[in-house]
């Protein structure tokens, strides 16, 4: 895995593990030579991961909606700062640009990304593994959620290893390092959907 993308808030939460755990991954990425490319934001957790990783000297590449730049919120420190028309556009470049998906604790947009990321692995718009950081016991309640969905049948047998979730970077980067792509639905038969 060259590049990842980071899907996470944009949000400072008053607890500081978050900020720091964000500001860790991006060190992390960089230290083991995986550039970072993410929503292009300068605050919250996307700032973190930034300057975490542009501190290690790693390559930061920022995906940000013109209306975002606008807004004065971009990261102008990124080695390349993309604008884009809107959040399709900005989910499709960071699924170009990368080699996989790491999700960290955020608030919406981040669980429409991550969402995304699944549902087009699901269907076949990409075959990377789709990683998910559940630091702090954060994303508890989503992994069972999905488990949820999968045990009433909502969520195919092929497709139930698509989430990737691990407590540490380390332990997730190997999972998603030994991924292996599943059947996309664009390859299946009637009888097997």
């Amino acid at each position: 895995m060259k590049r990842l993308a980071v899907y996470c808030g944009s949000a400072s939460p008053e607890d500081p593990r978050y900020l720091e755990l964000a500001t860790e991954i991006g060190q992390g990425l960089a230290e083991r030579g995986i550039g970072v490319v993410y929503g292009g934001g300068r605050l919250g957790l996307m700032g973190a991961v930034a300057k975490g990783a542009k501190d290690a000297g790693g390559e930061v590449i920022g995906v940000i909606p013109d209306a975002l730049i606008k807004s004065e919120v971009a990261n102008h420190d990124c080695d390349e700062l993309i604008a884009v028309s809107g959040m399709h556009e900005r989910k499709q470049r960071f699924t170009d640009l990368s080699d996989g998906f790491v999700t960290l604790p955020g608030g919406v947009g981040t669980m429409d990304e991550l969402w995304e990321a699944m549902s087009w692995a699901q269907l076949g718009y990409h075959s990377d593994p789709v990683g998910l950081l559940n630091a702090f016991g954060f994303f508890d309640d989503l992994i069972s959620f999905n488990a949820k969905m999968a045990a009433v049948g909502f969520v195919r047998p092929a497709h139930q290893n698509i989430l990737i979730s691990a407590t540490d970077l380390p332990e997730l980067l190997a999972k998603m390092e030994s991924y292996t792509p599943h059947t996309p639905i664009f390859k299946m038969k009637a009888e097997d959907l």
